[in-house]
C-alpha cells in the first residue's frame, strides 16, 4: 500500500502568488495547493513536495526553469540560509504590493467586512539598515554549510555568534555582515566575537547548557545613540571584565553598555537585573521634539524612521480637535499616547505591563506633558463602570494590540464603551480582520492605510479607523 506522505515531483509548475508567513503559491494538477518557501511568483519550476495534507502541499523548488521578472539578486550573502529577510530575492515594489494584497485578503476574506478604497501601502525610505535593535546569539556549534559538512576539511573552531536557524532553536548561523541595522552594528558584533575566540571566551551551548557568552544586544537610536549588552551564562569577573573593558575600548561612541548574567533555561532578560557596566542605563529617541528613554527591556518600534509615519497616521485617522477624551489601549511605554496628546483633551493608556507603564510616566514627566495618564491592567478586565465613571466616556479610543488581537472580552468592553471613533492599529491583519468583524455591528470602516515597516520581509501593519454606523 502507497504510503501517505510520501514525496511527489510536479514539473514546470507555475508560481502564481504569494501567501501569507512568506510563503509562495502554486497550483497542482490535482488542483490543491502548493506552498513553497524558495521561490517567486512568476518563477516556472520543478517543485518537490515534502508535505502532504489534505487540503494543500507543502514542498520546494528544485528545478527553475524560467525566472519571474519579480526576482531580483539578494543583496546579503547569508540569504536562504538565515531565514530574517525572505523576500529579499523579490523587488520591493513587488514585496509592497502581495503585502497590501494581504491586508485585503484578510479583512474582505476573514473578516467578511465591507471596505472603503484602500489608501496604497506606505513604503519604508530605508529598505536596508532600518531596524534599531537586533540580538545575536552565541554557540560553540554554529550551523555548517552543505560544502563544510561534505569537505573532508576538520574544521576545529565552531564558535559562532549570530542568528537561530529557522525552526531549530540549538543552530546559530555565523554572521557575517547583516544589512539591517546601521553602523556600527557589525562592527561591533565581529569584534566581539574575534576578541572572545582569541582569549579562550567559552561560547554558549544551548543544548547541554554550558559555555560563557550567551547572547548580545545592540540598540542603536535615531539620535545615534548605541546601547550594547551582554548576557552571559554565569559570572567571571575577570573575563567579564576583560570583554567590556575591550568592547568599551574599540567603542568609545557606545553610549549605554550594559550587562546581564543569566543562568536559567531560556534567554529572555525581562526577569533579570541588567547592570549599566559604563556610560548611562539607557539611550534615547526622538520624535517631533518628544524624548523617549529606551532602557535595555523597553519596548519601542523597531524601525524608528517608519514608526514616526505610522504614529502620524495613526494621528491623522483619529482627526482630534483638542477636546477630546481618548483611551490609548496596549500604550506600552506611552509613544501614541505622548504622541497624539497635544492634539487632545486628555489620554488616557492602559498596558498590561508594569514596568512599561513606569517608563510612560516617566517619559510624559520629561517631555512635560501634563494631559496624559497611565494605567496597569489587564486589557479585558481594566474597563469597567468605576473607571469609566472616573476617568470619563472617550470619543476616541486607539488599539494597537500584539499578533493575536484583542481578547474576545475588551471587543465587547469596546462595544460597550460605544466611542465614537476607533483607530485599530495592528501588525498581523488577519487577526485584526477578526477582531474587526467583532466590532461591525456598530462600527463602519471608513479608512486603510498599510505600512510597510519590515522591507525584505513579508510583515505588514496595518492602520483602520472605525466610525459608529
Amino acid at each position: 500500500m502507497a504510503r501517505k506522505n510520501r514525496k511527489q515531483i510536479f514539473e514546470k509548475v507555475e508560481v502564481i502568488d504569494a501567501g501569507a508567513k512568506g510563503k509562495s503559491i502554486a497550483k497542482a494538477p490535482d488542483g490543491k495547493v502548493i506552498f513553497l518557501s524558495n521561490a517567486v511568483p512568476g518563477d516556472i519550476v520543478d517543485i518537490q513536495t515534502t508535505k502532504k495534507r489534505k487540503a494543500y502541499y507543502e514542498g520546494s523548488a528544485t528545478v527553475f526553469h524560467s525566472l519571474s521578472e519579480k526576482r531580483v539578486d539578494p543583496t546579503c550573502k547569508h540569504f536562504g540560509t538565515c531565514g530574517g529577510c525572505k523576500w529579499q530575492f523579490m523587488g520591493y515594489e513587488h514585496q509592497l504590493a502581495f503585502k497590501e494584497q494581504e491586508v485585503v485578503n484578510n479583512l474582505t476574506r476573514l473578516g467578511k467586512v465591507e471596505l472603503p478604497e484602500i489608501t496604497p501601502i506606505l513604503g519604508s525610505e530605508d529598505q536596508f539598515f532600518y531596524r534599531n535593535k537586533m540580538e545575536f546569539s552565541f554557540s560553540d556549534s554554529r550551523w555548517l554549510t552543505l560544502e563544510e559538512i561534505q569537505s573532508d576539511t576538520q574544521i576545529e573552531n565552531r564558535n559562532a555568534l549570530g542568528f537561530h536557524i529557522p525552526g531549530m532553536w540549538d543552530k546559530i548561523l555565523d554572521i557575517d555582515k547583516c544589512h539591517l541595522q546601521e553602523a556600527p552594528s557589525n562592527a561591533i558584533r565581529n569584534k566581539v566575537k574575534a576578541f572572545a575566540t582569541e582569549n579562550d571566551l567559552s561560547f554558549y551551548n544551548a543544548r547541554n547548557q554550558h559555555g560563557f557568552l550567551r547572547t548580545l544586544m545592540i540598540r542603536i537610536s535615531s539620535t545615534g545613540e548605541i546601547m550594547v549588552l551582554v548576557q552571559f551564562f554565569h559570572e567571571d569577573i575577570e573575563k567579564r571584565t576583560l570583554l567590556l573593558d575591550h568592547i568599551a575600548t574599540e567603542f568609545p561612541e557606545i553610549t549605554s553598555l550594559q550587562y546581564t548574567i543569566n543562568s536559567k533555561g531560556n534567554d529572555t532578560i525581562y526577569d533579570q537585573e541588567v547592570i549599566c557596566y559604563k556610560g548611562k542605563d539607557h539611550i534615547e529617541e526622538e520624535m517631533e521634539g518628544l524624548r523617549f528613554k529606551i532602557n535595555a527591556k523597553s519596548f519601542y518600534q523597531t524601525n524608528s524612521k517608519q514608526a514616526y509615519e505610522l504614529y502620524k497616521i495613526t494621528r491623522d485617522f483619529a482627526n482630534l480637535t483638542g477636546n477630546e477624551l481618548v483611551y490609548d489601549l496596549y500604550t506600552g511605554t506611552g509613544t501614541i499616547a505622548q504622541f497624539v496628546a497635544k492634539k487632545a483633551k486628555k489620554v488616557i493608556g492602559v498596558e498590561a505591563v508594569p514596568e512599561a507603564i513606569e517608563d510612560a510616566k516617566e517619559n510624559a514627566k520629561r517631555n512635560h506633558i501634563d494631559n496624559v495618564e497611565f494605567y496597569v491592567g489587564d486589557m479585558k478586565k481594566v474597563f469597567t463602570k468605576d473607571f469609566i465613571a472616573q476617568h470619563g466616556q472617550p470619543e476616541v479610543i486607539i488599539t494597537d494590540p500584539p499578533r493575536d488581537g484583542m481578547h474576545k472580552d475588551v471587543v465587547a468592553q469596546l462595544l460597550h464603551i460605544s466611542a465614537q471613533k476607533i483607530v485599530y492599529v495592528s501588525c498581523n491583519s488577519a487577526t485584526q480582520a477578526r477582531d474587526l468583524a467583532l466590532l461591525d455591528e456598530m462600527y463602519k470602516i471608513s479608512k486603510v492605510q498599510p505600512v510597510d515597516m519590515f522591507p525584505q520581509t513579508f510583515h505588514v501593519e496595518n492602520v483602520v479607523l472605525l466610525e459608529k454606523r
